[in-house]
C-alpha cells in the first residue's frame, strides 16, 4: 500500500521544460525518441511498477523499480507526480529531471494526463503537449498490433483513452500522430520555438 503523496518542492528549469501525454499506444515514446535522437531535447526517464516490455531498458525507457523503492522515493520527496495507472505505478523522479536539465537542452517528460496536470498546478512554467491518435479506431489497431496485451487489457485502455481524450483541452497544444516523421516534426518545432 503506498504512503499518503508528498510532493517534492524543488524541480530544476534552468531549460524548457515540456510535459508529452496521450493515451497508451499513441506513440508518445516513439515521437520522443525521435526528437531526442535529432540532439533537440533530453528526455527525463520516469519510474513505474510495472515489469519492462519486450525491447525495453532499465534507465532509458522507465526505471523499474519494485512497489518499496517506490514508496521509499515518495517518501523522501523524491518523486514531483506520481500515479496509478494500468494496475502499476508510475511517478517522475527529480534527480531524472536534474539529469536531464544538466544537458542544457529542452526537458521532455512522458506521463499521463494525471501525473501531467498534477504538475502543472504546482509548476506553472511548464508546457503540456499532448499527443492524440487520428481516430480511435487507429488507436485501436496500435494497440492490438503491439501484442503485449490481453483482450481484457486492450478494451480497459480504450476506455481510459476515451477519459484522456476528453482533456486534451487542459494542454498548450495538441498534435495529431498519424504519421511518426510529421508528429515528430511538429513536437521539435513546438519545443525549439515555444
Amino acid at each position: 500500500m503506498m504512503k499518503e503523496k508528498k510532493i517534492s518542492s524543488k524541480l530544476p528549469l534552468s531549460s524548457k521544460f515540456f510535459v508529452i501525454s496521450g493515451p497508451s499506444g499513441v506513440g508518445k515514446n516513439s515521437v520522443v525518441k525521435s526528437v531526442c535522437e535529432k540532439g533537440k531535447a533530453v528526455r527525463a526517464v520516469t519510474a513505474t511498477t510495472r515489469p519492462p516490455r519486450s525491447g525495453e531498458k532499465n534507465g532509458e525507457d522507465y526505471f523499474f523499480v519494485s512497489e518499496r523503492q517506490f514508496n521509499d522515493w515518495l517518501s523522501s520527496g523524491e518523486l514531483i507526480e506520481r500515479n496509478y495507472y494500468g494496475g502499476h505505478w508510475y511517478g517522475t523522479p527529480v534527480s531524472s529531471i536534474e539529469k536531464a536539465d544538466e544537458k542544457g537542452k529542452p526537458v521532455l517528460l512522458v506521463i499521463d494526463v494525471n501525473g501531467a496536470l498534477e504538475l502543472k498546478k504546482y509548476y506553472e512554467e511548464v508546457k503540456l503537449v499532448f499527443l492524440a491518435p487520428p481516430s480511435m479506431e487507429e488507436l485501436q489497431n496500435r494497440l492490438r498490433t503491439r501484442g503485449d496485451e490481453d483482450e481484457e487489457t486492450v478494451q480497459k485502455r480504450l476506455e481510459i483513452a476515451k477519459k484522456e481524450l476528453e482533456m486534451k483541452n487542459e494542454y498548450d497544444c495538441v498534435i495529431i500522430n498519424d504519421d511518426l516523421p510529421i508528429a515528430s516534426d511538429k513536437l521539435e518545432q513546438i519545443i525549439c520555438y515555444d
